[in-house]
């Protein structure tokens, strides 16, 4: 265990950590230095970056405002509804989510209450001051750390007596009951242990002087906010409580604090080390877009992001930033090729033991019927012959569902890349992409029109960021169908390709990076009844409408 010296471009108060339950997940793009910077967070860049919002990407914040006018202030959710300043910053679906959410936590709330107190257990109440767990020292430790603090977040109830204590977690869709252990428990000990604190932004938490009574009991409460569904994660005594957190939570805390190794992905956008990283590779200029007109918070975006934009940027928004989706079933198709990737997958995972042509065709896969597999495995069936491993020497490199992560600092954004796969190939590297389809697609449009996440895998292979010498690197598409396969590839060293590829990307991120209002402007071709988050959009209904009311003339 060492100090964290302060990356290049970093500084602030190093002292202070500060660790919450998401900073536990095993994520397989997690990177560990940069989580070990996320604890200490009054580390930041210097000079500053910008942090502005110009629409609010927290999905929650907007209902947290009702629930806290409504819990604290005495407001009914009526009147806490009609003040816009608690929907401040948020767009007009976004805050008619939040009145619904909120109506929808709080009957919940109220079930849930009626059935513990006819049960004989006692009441709790909204409790306002947050509570923090963890430890102030005399002198600086050997992590060069003087201040440890655990925070969770949630709804926070206390019965009267203070003896019991809960934390009520929200989820977007149904009640989420596969929330990992470690993360569960590190909530509940923040109950166990934690006394009512401020936390100023920025700052150090500071505890509250009045006395407070330690509880005997801990609560940690799933609540779905589609559906009002609600679990029970968690329900302990102090005393085991500390016991699944030595077991649980003592050592994934001390792994990201004392996290050592960097791993370009996701964290890379929010990461204060970022400029003067040399982990990530740069690429200025790929999403040929400018930076924002005014400064803004540093952001990511895929080619599904993108395509989504174009779609519609309110459903961009909606969908991709604040990940509200209606909860519809998934239709036979996209069923089907979320099925196959993964059989893929877990085949090209396995790679070099057994080649995709030697491995039975699979009885079942999951979310599929009877009736829907034949189709399924006649496109794995197909991919035997196309498949980019068999026959390759151990001695190249290949990597299932890689995600790749380049900072093009033109446009201040970190551009992620979800690969089906990539391998190395007498000295190229090659990235693959595998789509399902029902029947054949025409040629009216190039492929990388077509398919937009070809454009990028053939701009990241001419720059170089995946290494390889580009002429010997290709782009592949392979399309399965019931009837059969093709194989497609692209040359990042065709000069034709790769202006046509730069087109479309450019054509995809250029709005999209100066948007500041992510309007509900539908393109033209874009079906709303399509749209995950039609229902709480107007435009969206007003569409809809106007097609059943044309459908019914």
């Amino acid at each position: 265990m060492t100090v964290l010296g302060n990356p290049p471009g970093v500084d602030g108060d190093g002292a202070l950590i500060r660790i919450g339950p998401p900073l536990l997940r095993e994520e397989a793009d997690a990177c560990p230095e940069g989580r070990a910077l996320r604890a200490r967070p009054l580390l930041i860049q210097q000079p500053g970056r910008p942090r502005r919002k110009p629409v609010e990407d927290f999905v929650f914040q907007p209902m947290d405002r009702l629930l806290d006018a409504v819990e604290h202030e005495g407001r009914t959710i009526v009147e806490a509804a009609a003040n816009r300043w608690h929907v401040r910053n948020c767009s007009s679906a976004h805050a008619e989510w939040a009145r619904e959410a909120a109506r929808t936590f709080l009957a919940a709330r109220d079930r849930e209450q009626s059935t513990r107190v006819a049960s004989g257990h006692p009441a709790t109440s909204p409790v306002q001051p947050r509570w923090v767990g963890g430890k102030k020292l005399n002198a600086l430790d050997v992590r060069g750390a003087d201040q440890y603090e655990r925070t969770a977040w949630g709804r926070q109830y206390a019965s009267g007596d203070g003896t019991v204590r809960e934390l009520w977690i929200p989820s977007l869709g149904q009640v989420k009951t596969d929330r990992p252990l470690p993360e569960v428990v590190a909530a509940a000990h923040v109950l166990a242990t934690g006394v009512p604190a401020r936390t100023p932004y920025m700052k150090r938490s500071e505890p509250l002087t009045s006395p407070q009574p330690q509880p005997g009991r801990v609560r940690v409460l799933g609540v779905g906010l589609r559906d009002g569904s609600t679990a029970v994660l968690g329900d302990w005594d102090v005393e085991e409580v500390q016991r699944l957190f030595d077991l649980h939570v003592r050592g994934p805390m001390a792994k990201v604090t004392d996290g050592r190794g960097r791993r370009p992905g996701s964290d890379c956008v929010r990461c204060e080390a970022l400029a003067g990283c040399r982990d990530i590779p740069r690429a200025p200029g790929l999403l040929g877009a400018s930076g924002a007109a005014r400064p803004r918070k540093r952001r990511s975006v895929s080619v599904s992001d993108l395509r989504a934009y174009r779609d519609c940027p309110a459903r961009y928004h909606l969908t991709r930033v604040l990940k509200l989706r209606d909860g519809r079933t998934e239709n036979e198709a996209i069923r089907r090729g979320r099925a196959v990737d993964a059989w893929l997958n877990a085949c090209h995972g396995a790679r070099p033991s057994v080649p995709c042509r030697d491995i039975p065709l699979p009885d079942a896969l999951p979310g599929l019927d009877e009736t829907e597999l034949p189709a399924a495995r006649a496109m794995i069936r197909a991919h035997r012959g196309l498949c980019p491993l068999d026959g390759l020497p151990a001695t190249e490199r290949v990597e299932p569902q890689r995600r790749v992560a380049v900072y093009d600092e033109q446009a201040d954004v970190v551009v992620i890349a979800a690969c089906d796969v990539v391998y190395t190939d007498d000295g190229g590297v090659v990235i693959r992409e595998t789509k399902t389809a029902a029947h054949r697609f025409g040629e009216r449009r190039s492929l990388v029109e077509t398919f937009p996440q070809l454009a990028l895998g053939v701009i990241l292979l001419a720059s170089g960021v995946l290494g390889g010498d580009p002429r010997r690197s290709r782009v592949e598409l392979e399309v399965l169908r019931p009837d059969g396969a093709r194989l497609e590839e692209l040359d990042p060293c065709d000069g034709l390709t790769l202006d046509r590829s730069r087109r479309v990307i450019a054509g995809l991120a250029t709005g999209w990076a100066a948007d500041e209002a992510y309007a509900a402007e539908p393109a033209p071709d874009f079906d709303c009844s399509d749209c995950e988050a039609a229902r709480w959009c107007s435009v969206g209904r007003s569409r809809r409408a106007a097609d059943t009311t044309g459908e019914t003339r």
